[in-house]
């Protein structure tokens, strides 16, 4: 016999959790299921795990460093790696701790640990239990994509989570995949002291920003001893007794690089495959994803998606902001849609990059009449306190309607300051009410309505 309850959340990533305590606030029965660490990838294996580490690495760099700020460090600075995991751990172990004691003294809520499918629109089963409830919250996550790669299947590789586990310095991490994640790995383990190098089937790294910003990306990690190789169309690995090579391209005759480990980082896959969705007439495209509508409501009434599995967002913050929507149009007569959102997210690496709204590709590609406003980092006055002049900040304005269309903010504090920017186009101001602010002096900020103030025609 089913056990009853009024509602089921299937995962306990970002949104699961919120989505479960609005639930039993409003006196709703609840049961939450997770198959594996309570939390999700952002608590065990993504944002605070691997920003945790990044910080350990800068903390190497700026070590190294440290006599052209006039300090003396005696000795090499050397680095710890069974430390710093055991930091990463104890970090992402406490956010994890803190998730799974939350929902565990949860008045009203039933915490199920196990694999969960489903055997009907109302149905899931999880191990020997049948939970039954009207309403079903799908926050399943995603996965590293493995790639159907020439002598993959006979060699040891490294994914993002995988790579949580490492205690140890590889002699030569290769990175197959030059985009966010891959990019990241590849300055933190550069910095931490291996040999990198990041192998890429694209003729530039992060394809999907503009072409200064994936140029000023691979210069910044090149000035620090990153090696780039582009165009790697015909990508195959082979084990070899000193390590693993990767070919490069096949059309110009045998090339190749030769490291000691491999980190896959191209891409992710929605956990969608083994949750028995045909069982509940789910829909799901033809990667996967469960397509959702504005309220993030599957095809079967009662049932939504939220998180990356959804497909309208591959980061932390649109799953909260998924468990926000539904929350609201549920018990806030709220018609909040996932449409009204604006793109943002950030690259972490150091100088980092924020990125919010349009690029310039796309906003040449609309047609529409556009400003543009520019400056590099060389001219702030904090970066320049810092000595990290590396990067820039462009900005893109409607010409006509003044409000602002995106922006890339590459540089000290991008990944803050560009949040600045993004609440002026939420409250659907023009640029003047940011380029007429006083900031504060010396901050990055400042200089917003400056590059503001030199707007030009986008030619």
């Amino acid at each position: 016999m089913a056990q009853r309850y009024d509602a089921i959340v299937i995962g306990t990533g970002q949104s699961g959790p919120s989505v479960a305590a609005r639930l039993t606030k409003e006196g709703v029965k609840t049961a939450i299921i997770e198959r594996k660490l309570i939390g999700g990838t952002c608590v065990n294996t993504g944002c605070i795990p691997t920003k945790t580490l990044v910080a350990s690495a800068r903390a190497a760099y700026m070590a190294r460093r440290a006599a052209d700020f006039g300090v003396t460090i005696g000795g090499p600075v050397t680095v710890d790696m069974k430390r710093v995991k055991a930091r990463k751990d104890e970090v992402s172990g406490q956010s994890n701790q803190g998730v799974a004691n939350w929902l565990k003294t949860m008045p009203g809520l039933t915490v199920y640990e196990g694999h969960a499918r489903f055997e009907g629109p109302r149905t899931v089963r999880v191990d020997d239990s049948l939970l039954e409830a009207e309403k079903i919250f799908i926050n399943v996550g995603a996965r590293a994509y493995i790639p159907d790669m020439p002598g993959l299947s006979d060699i040891e590789y490294l994914t993002n989570s995988s790579m949580m586990a490492v205690d140890f310095l590889p002699e030569h991490l290769l990175i197959i995949g030059g985009s966010y994640i891959g990019l990241e790995f590849a300055q933190m383990y550069r910095r931490f002291g291996s040999r990198v190098t990041v192998v890429e089937q694209g003729d530039r790294v992060m394809k999907r920003e503009d072409e200064d910003v994936s140029a000023a990306v691979q210069e910044i990690l090149e000035n620090e001893g990153v090696a780039v190789r582009l165009k790697a169309e015909c990508i195959a690995v082979e084990k070899r007794t000193d390590g693993v090579a990767v070919q490069l391209d096949c059309a110009t005759g045998p090339r190749e690089v030769i490291g000691s480990h491999l980190l896959l980082a191209v891409g992710r896959v929605p956990n969608t495959h083994d949750l028995g969705l045909d069982e509940a007439g789910i829909a799901t495209d033809d990667r996967g994803f469960i397509p959702v509508n504005d309220q993030l409501q599957t095809n079967v009434p009662g049932i939504w998606a939220m998180g990356d599995v959804n497909g309208r967002g591959a980061f932390t913050h649109t799953s909260y902001n998924d468990y926000e929507i539904v929350a609201a149009n549920l018990f806030d007569d709220d018609r909040r849609k996932v449409s009204d959102r604006i793109l943002c997210y950030g690259l972490f690496i150091d100088p980092p990059l924020g990125r919010v709204g349009m690029t310039e590709r796309e906003v040449r590609a609309s047609g529409r009449g556009a400003l543009i406003g520019t400056m590099p980092m060389t001219r702030v006055g904090r970066a320049r306190e810092r000595s990290e002049t590396q990067g820039f900040m462009k900005i893109l304005v409607d010409a006509e309607t003044r409000r602002i269309l995106g922006a890339a903010i590459l540089g000290v504090g991008g990944d803050e300051v560009v949040h600045s920017i993004l609440d002026v186009m939420y409250a659907d101001a023009p640029y003047t009410v940011i380029q007429r602010a006083m900031h504060i002096h010396p901050t990055v900020t400042e200089l917003v309505p400056t590059v503001m103030g030199d707007l030009r025609p986008l030619g």
